[in-house]
């Protein structure tokens, strides 16, 4: 592990997995840096796991910044990939009581980090999470995205994708993370609605290019969710999700009719093939 050491107490911890994230890693650490986080109490562990680009080495570049203002930034360089190990070894690495799991594609905004911190301080169980900002490049996952912003779960509830995170209280919910697909559905059911705290400071997370990436992670995410069900069935008392109705969904589609035919047509091939998933994929 290589690491830079700060004194004073840990506050937020920042678990950040990344493998084969060369390319986004120093823009995800550089938003952290341009974050209004006041003063010290602030450690970012990157966990390099299973890389075979220079992530590690790219994330090392940055500990000067970070030391600069008085926080740490440890890096974690596994030998083997896999997200939830990556996640387990970033939490026995953390210090702060309070945690964000953030994934390597995802950009804060300047108030993100702070606003978290203050919402977790409580000692009752706390889950929160920004203002998510769905963004996309090519015109089908431009349409996609469009619609998605609709669905009632993205914009009226605390869905977490990309960011989440949790008080020590909350924390104390679940020992390792367990060998599942969907991580982020899996803590974001173990807190009841009333638990999920959505801020307003927002961040930036980009979504699959094309039809095919789409279709994979919208079949990765939709077994990981069966996936819960199955394993942790008391879990699903804790679904928020509003209902998408008919009415809804035809104005949706009379509004945007394109953007409505690519975002049913990738829910439906998904749910066509659902058996050919293959686990973990970030789709790009």
């Amino acid at each position: 592990m290589m690491n830079n050491n700060t004194t004073g107490a840990v506050r937020l911890s920042v678990i950040l997995p990344a493998n084969n994230e060369a390319a986004l890693i120093g823009g995800c650490l550089s938003a952290i840096l341009d974050s209004d986080w006041d003063g010290l109490g602030l450690q970012v562990i990157v966990v390099a796991n299973g890389c075979s680009d220079d992530t590690a080495a790219r994330a090392q570049a940055m500990v000067e910044p970070f030391s600069d203002r008085g926080w740490q930034l440890d890096i974690l360089d596994l030998p083997s990939g896999g997200k939830l190990g990556a996640l387990n070894a970033g939490d026995a690495t953390a210090k702060g009581a309070m945690r964000v799991y953030l994934d390597a594609d995802v950009t804060v905004s300047r108030g993100l980090l702070w606003q978290l911190a203050n919402a977790l301080d409580s000692t009752a169980p706390r889950y929160a999470s920004g203002a998510v900002t769905i963004t996309a490049k090519g015109w089908v996952s431009r349409a996609y995205a469009r619609i998605w912003r609709q669905v009632p779960f993205m914009a009226e509830c605390v869905p977490g994708c990309g960011v989440f995170a949790v008080n020590a209280a909350g924390r104390a919910r679940w020992e390792t993370f367990p060998d599942i697909i969907s991580d982020d559905t899996f803590v974001r059911l173990s807190f009841t609605p009333n638990e999920r705290i959505g801020v307003a400071a927002s961040y930036e997370w980009p979504i699959a290019e094309g039809w095919s990436n789409l279709v994979t992670v919208r079949r990765r995410q939709d077994v990981g969710v069966d996936e819960i069900g199955h394993k942790f069935p008391e879990l699903l008392a804790n679904d928020d999700k509003p209902d998408f109705g008919i009415g809804r969904k035809l104005g949706i589609a009379l509004r945007d009719p394109i953007g409505f035919a690519v975002y049913s047509g990738v829910a439906l091939t998904s749910k066509l093939t659902r058996k050919r998933s293959s686990g973990w994929s970030r789709g790009r």
